[in-house]
């Protein structure tokens, strides 16, 4: 059995799909950090059969939006002198601001430089999003 130390203080993200792990390791820069993390790959589940887990042993910045739509079932435990303090379970979020983008060549996001790029859920089911500008449709298998 693989035995990996107890974090301090720190992040474990957790119940990632198999697979997965890797579009956020390299998404947080974690191949370049300067402290503790460990990155298990296909661990064994009873909910899921399969998982990916990553633990960072520093406490850092993570946008939950993003990690939402890599993986809407991602569990995200705070950990504070070896106890976890806090569980966010992610979902799909309402709302993404300079992550997807627009297709459309007409779209303002196109032509102009300065506009951000926002999207909305529009289907949840099927992890649809519109563009707030011109109703293009992105899903988060574009954003994978």
């Amino acid at each position: 059995m693989l035995n990996i130390a107890k974090i301090k203080n720190g992040i474990v993200i957790d119940h990632i799909k198999a697979g997965q792990g890797i579009r956020i390791f390299n998404w947080l820069g974690l191949g370049k950090a300067h402290y503790p993390v460990a990155f298990v790959v296909n661990a064994s589940s009873e909910h899921m059969e399969r998982k990916d887990i990553i633990k960072i042993d520093n406490v850092i910045s993570i946008d939950f939006a993003v990690l939402g739509l890599i993986d809407p079932n991602i569990t995200v435990n705070i950990i504070e002198n070896e106890v976890i303090t806090e569980k966010i379970r992610l979902k799909l979020p309402e709302r993404v601001e300079g992550v997807l983008l627009c297709r459309n060549p007409r779209c303002v996001t196109s032509t102009e430089k300065y506009a951000t790029q926002v999207f909305h859920l529009a289907d949840e089911e099927k992890g649809a999003y519109r563009c707030e500008y011109c109703d293009e449709t992105r899903t988060t298998e574009d954003f994978r």
